[in-house]
């Protein structure tokens, strides 16, 4: 796995961070909301006002650009912390949160938000943490476009996929039971639909994937680790 894809693994989710006093807060403060998967959970471009928690589930951060091609920054998982640059600076959403499974979230009023934050220093120091790791996360994913190939950063995609939401189907193989598409995987690794479709069809060939409708199955991990360890 290569070493972007290595410390986005390792971070460690926004609600971890907090003391039991500073969960309390925010669970007194917001509401617990459930997501069907594939629901729109924020809006690019919306003037909401409110943070969210992810409690339980997963979720994706798409970007939508004006030639219609869509960038998915990101997946986010249980503790992480989402909506917070809204919230702070009063602008637009920024990008597109959608549910890729039955996600669980804490809605927080931005104004309550803001205000935990000032009043206690558990919130205040964890919202800074996650704000320095969401730079460092975008530092590091433009770094890797520049210095690796579309095939090692997908294989580190895959396997960071297949520790985090896999299941063993037998054989060593590693099923990834979540509904991205390609479009997804070239947004994730920051290349085109054809040139991932491609890579998929080779990888196919060989024997090292298996794709179906929202699901992909590793069954060559070995082969995956060693390419993208090879770039």
């Amino acid at each position: 796995m290569d070493s972007a894809a290595h410390r986005r693994t390792r971070r460690t989710p926004f609600w971890s961070l907090l003391d039991e006093e500073a969960k309390e807060r925010l669970r007194a403060a917001g509401t617990l909301t459930a997501f069907a998967p594939r629901q729109t959970m924020l809006r690019q471009y919306d003037l909401t006002d409110h943070v969210l928690v992810i409690r339980r589930g997963c979720a994706k951060v798409a970007v939508n650009s004006a030639a219609g091609y869509e960038a998915v920054l990101a997946i986010r998982n249980a503790g992480d912390l989402l909506g917070e640059q809204a919230a702070l600076d009063g602008g637009p959403r920024s990008a597109t949160l959608t549910s890729l499974t039955r996600v669980e979230a804490l809605v927080i009023p931005s104004p309550v938000f803001r205000s935990a934050a000032r009043s206690v220093p558990a919130i205040g120091l964890a919202l800074q943490m996650v704000l320095s790791e969401r730079l460092r996360e975008a530092d590091s994913h433009r770094a890797a476009v520049g210095s690796h190939a579309v095939q090692a950063r997908l294989a580190a995609l895959l396997l960071e996929l297949g520790a985090a939401y896999g299941r063993p189907v037998g054989n060593g193989s590693v099923l990834i039971a979540l509904p991205l598409s390609q479009d997804d995987f070239a947004g994730l690794v920051l290349s085109s639909r054809r040139t991932v479709s491609r890579v998929f069809e080779q990888w196919r060939g060989r024997g090292w994937v298996t794709t179906g409708r929202n699901k992909l199955t590793i069954d060559r991990p070995d082969e995956l680790k060693r390419i993208g360890e090879g770039h």
